[in-house]
């Protein structure tokens, strides 16, 4: 191999492995993160839970998103912040994603902040934890 192939060639490696770090990368985080966020998942038999903690003004906005792709399932949510109950309210699937969120903004107390949120429907149960 001459010195010019050689050199097109590493030059097409490189731009394939930087590509697949940009990948990674930009998947890693949602378009809607931020620096500071904590986003965890969880996969359920119908669906996913997704529990989404950001630094709001010296408090922590919760966000729990249930997200089935069928529109008109009711769900009951449930927020614990270290252990104690914050939230219990109920949602129905919605939109082309079949899916809603429930926003809170709770208090953000002296050290690591333990939250968990959970989704029921029927037999169905979805939990998820995140600490801030």
């Amino acid at each position: 191999m001459n010195g010019a192939a050689s050199r097109s060639a590493v030059i097409r490696i490189s731009s394939l492995a930087l590509g697949a770090a940009v990948v990674v990368t930009s998947t890693a985080l949602p378009v809607s993160a931020k620096a500071g966020d904590v986003i965890e998942r969880a996969t359920c038999a119908t669906g996913q839970l997704k529990l989404k903690l950001s630094p709001d003004n010296g408090r922590i906005e919760t966000e729990v998103e249930v997200d089935t792709n069928r529109r008109g399932q009711t769900w009951s949510v449930r927020i614990f912040h270290d252990g104690t109950r914050v939230t219990k309210t109920r949602g129905v699937t919605a939109g082309r994603s079949g899916s809603f969120v429930v926003r809170r903004r709770l208090p953000n107390s002296a050290g690591a902040d333990n939250i968990r949120a959970s989704a029921r429907r029927g037999d169905t149960v979805c939990q998820v934890r995140a600490t801030f």
